[in-house]
């Protein structure tokens, strides 16, 4: 692949605690595309001691290009994804300053979300810890991430 030239885009997370294994998974799966594309992947283990966490979590939610809504029954549960930035990605994805990428990780009953509206990776909105090859399902993902990157 390729190197474009070009800015660093940030890539911001939202996603809950309890699937930071799968983040991580993610982040490492999409390493070849941070290299061509100038990626910085943002998440909530980035915030230094002392610093506010609500403050720097909205700071980095306002101002990155795409975020990966990382979807599962946990990040549902979750007050501060569901109810606090969630909305403030899909405000910010109506005004057109961001581009939201919804991945489900787990099964989850996802259709009557705000979200349910976005295009969902895996393909076929097949989450996945339900493949049997859990690499196929994250390779899926990247090229779907993939197909977007190229159209910013």
């Amino acid at each position: 692949m390729t190197e474009v030239a070009g800015e660093e885009m940030e890539i911001f997370y939202c996603y809950a605690r309890e699937d930071d294994a799968l983040r991580k998974e993610l982040e490492i799966h999409l390493i070849g595309l941070k290299r061509s594309y100038h990626l910085k992947h943002w998440d909530d283990s980035k915030i230094k001691p002392g610093e506010s966490w609500g403050k720097t979590i909205n700071e980095h939610l306002n101002t990155a290009e795409i975020i990966l809504v990382l979807i599962s029954p946990y990040f549902l549960a979750s007050d501060y994804c569901y109810s606090k930035e969630m909305p403030r990605a899909l405000e910010r994805s109506k005004q057109g300053t961001c581009r939201i990428i919804p991945i489900l990780l787990r099964p989850t009953l996802w259709e009557d979300m705000p979200f349910s509206k976005l295009q969902l990776l895996p393909t076929d909105a097949r989450p996945i810890t339900s493949w049997s090859n859990r690499d196929e399902a994250f390779h899926d993902v990247v090229t779907g991430i993939g197909k977007i990157l190229k159209t910013l």
